[in-house]
């Protein structure tokens, strides 16, 4: 689960005893992996609150409220529990002069489980030979190491003529077996690792099977999770030609 932690300061408290906050983000980030990431923020007095009444935008300079106590940063916490995440905010350096809201995140989506989906999309459209639906999978300026051409690939149009390349030294289905796939979701932000295994017969007689490590980076879009980013690292075979590039286009990939 995972916990908003807003720091809230005090301008009426002594802070000049406060321990240094690097320690605890040291601990709880580096060690113990349960704060994702966070931030300060600039002072209440550079706010700049934005109400809308009757269609007019109404702007004021400084915090919508007028309070002693004012939200000076952020973390984001994975915790097994509220009580553990309770047990964290408790050691922030704040916590002894300010305060420490700790609130779930409201959970309505399952992340992973998409991009789950999403790898099971690739793994269709390389059956299928379907150009279409693989290159659904991916954002417009998505970036692709694409050994067929030895190049990095930048954009859609580009990923999608290494596809083809790699399709026409290829007959019939693509079989594309995962056989590791781990995720790991932050926000609008993931990463898959996979080891992925490709089986096809090749045109010119003979077939394919081999096993490439597979690092993809996803990026919210909307409604739903696109490719932004992925790099296969194949074996190497100075005697085979043709077989690297059938290891390596983007329906292989996970």
């Amino acid at each position: 689960m995972k916990y908003m932690l807003l720091v809230c300061g005090d301008d009426t408290a002594d802070a000049s005893g406060a321990a240094p906050v690097e320690p605890w983000v040291e601990e709880q980030g580096v060690q113990r992996g349960v704060r994702l990431h966070g931030h300060r923020l600039q002072a209440p007095a550079e706010a700049v609150t934005v109400r809308v009444r009757n269609g007019e935008v109404l702007r004021s300079d400084g915090p919508f409220a007028e309070t002693k106590e004012y939200i000076a940063g952020f973390d984001i916490l994975e915790c097994d529990s509220l009580e553990e995440a309770v047990e964290v905010a408790a050691k922030h350096p704040v916590a002894s002069f300010g305060a420490m809201e700790v609130r779930a995140f409201w959970e309505d989506e399952d992340a992973e489980g998409q991009i789950r989906r999403l790898d099971a999309e690739l793994t269709a459209a390389g059956r299928e030979r379907d150009f279409d639906r693989a290159m659904a999978c991916y954002a417009p300026d998505v970036e692709v190491f694409h050994p067929v051409s030895g190049l990095e690939q930048h954009g859609i149009e580009a990923l999608r003529k290494a596809e083809e390349m790699w399709f026409a030294t290829l007959a019939g289905p693509v079989e594309r077996e995962v056989l590791e796939f781990r995720v790991r979701v932050d926000e609008s932000i993931a990463f898959s690792h996979a080891l992925v295994r490709m089986r096809a017969t090749l045109v010119g007689g003979g077939s394919l099977d081999t096993t490439a490590r597979v690092t993809t980076g996803y990026r919210a879009a909307g409604d739903r999770w696109q490719i932004v980013h992925q790099h296969t690292s194949v074996p190497f075979d100075a005697d085979v030609t043709g077989v690297d590039a059938g290891v390596t286009g983007a329906s292989a990939n996970g």
